[in-house]
């Protein structure tokens, strides 16, 4: 739907595990983005070639919260681009220096 609407990209959910888009040609600057919250959806989001992971919790304490440590040493078994997610504000923006990351994202830290 993303190539006949010529969008830019699509992202995959980390409940997302299927490989159908594999089998459609894109164009060049097409980007596949997708997230995870453990190795097993990271080594699924590789397998599905997306080009930048999403990785939460890292501070928002819910079901898949990580934490600055555990996020650390799942973000690393990954040679893709990766993107902090979930609960960072305005006060815990300088940890993210702590973490090898290409950016972050959130909804309440734009708002």
């Amino acid at each position: 739907m993303a190539l006949n609407l010529k969008l830019d990209g699509v992202y995959l959910p980390s409940f997302n595990n299927k490989f159908d888009h594999l089998n459609y040609s894109t164009y060049s600057k097409f980007i596949v983005l997708g997230s995870a919250h453990n190795l097993k959806e990271i080594r699924i989001k590789e397998l599905q070639k997306v080009q930048g992971i999403f990785i939460s919790s890292l501070f928002k304490k819910n079901n898949n919260f990580l934490g600055i440590n555990k996020f650390k040493i799942i973000s690393r078994y990954s040679k893709k681009k990766i993107v902090a997610l979930g609960g960072i504000s305005k006060e815990n923006l300088k940890k993210l220096r702590l973490l090898n990351i290409s950016g972050f994202a959130g909804i309440s830290f734009f708002e």
